[in-house]
């Protein structure tokens, strides 16, 4: 993962744990969403939003997100190596696991800098 990537991707885990630790479930959520989007070419990273993304659901006791978080936590970091994973998938249950979604153009500027320059 490029430094710069891997900076706004740290950001957004910072940031879902700081709204986890306050109580604010649903801003926490939001932040995962966007470290998995981030994260998704990149083994580890995408397994660890998973890791954390079950953890969310465990604190939350959304037991539908706890057993949709298990075949994602399996399948992250090979669907990651294959380049299989879904673009712009956000990662929670509510999604399908192989669906790709748009991706939020504040993202896409992120990802854009992952990418070496053009010869």
């Amino acid at each position: 993962m490029h430094p710069t990537l891997r900076a706004h991707f740290d950001h957004e885990l910072q940031s879902a744990s700081e709204s986890q630790t306050r109580g604010d479930f649903q801003a926490a959520w939001h932040f995962l969403e966007r470290a998995h989007v981030l994260s998704q070419a990149h083994a580890w990273p995408h397994l660890q939003v998973h890791g954390a993304m079950f953890v969310w659901a465990w604190r939350h006791g959304d037991v539908r997100e706890l057993f949709g978080q298990l075949p994602r936590l399996l399948l992250a970091a090979p669907g990651s190596w294959l380049g299989r994973a879904p673009l712009g998938n956000t990662g929670g249950s509510n999604v399908g696991i192989f669906t790709p979604l748009p991706i939020q153009e504040d993202l896409q500027v992120m990802l854009r800098h992952e990418a070496p320059p053009a010869p």
